[in-house]
């Protein structure tokens, strides 16, 4: 299963980008570095962080690479800068950024329900404690 890791600065932050190509199309998941990461750090991210990004990548959804660049014929040099040059200008593929989106939405509604409950469980609780003070005065205690 193929796979890149990029890392590119995207204002204000550095940013690493885990795309993984297989069958069914692009899963990707993204890492924040905040400052720019050394070589060490680097190392030090694959050895420790590598493994929990790349199961957030396997777990995130599917979104298909229907756009495949065909391979021309040609100047080999001419070609390298080419790729040099788009791979600095758009680090991350479209199907990447797909993914991250679609990853990204899935958890911030996630995220909004469970707040929602965690809220309403809260003003229960305090609805509760405020009743059974009331019910303390009232019986004079």
């Amino acid at each position: 299963m193929p796979s890149t890791f990029s890392v590119f600065f995207d204002d204000p932050f550095w940013v690493g980008v885990l795309e993984v190509h297989d069958g069914d199309g692009v899963r990707a998941a993204r890492h924040v570095f905040g400052g720019e990461p050394t070589g060490p750090e680097l190392e030090e991210f694959v050895r420790r962080d590598f493994g929990p990004l790349l199961d957030t990548a396997l777990a995130a959804p599917v979104v298909t690479a229907d756009r495949v660049p065909r391979p021309r014929r040609g100047n080999a040099k001419r070609a390298a800068r080419a790729a040099a040059r788009e791979q600095a200008g758009r680090p991350v593929t479209t199907a990447a950024q797909d993914a991250l989106r679609e990853a990204f939405e899935r958890t911030t509604s996630e995220n909004r329900a469970a707040a929602k409950r965690r809220q309403a469980a809260e003003a229960e609780q305090r609805r509760a404690l405020a009743r059974a003070k009331a019910r303390a005065r009232h019986r004079g205690r």
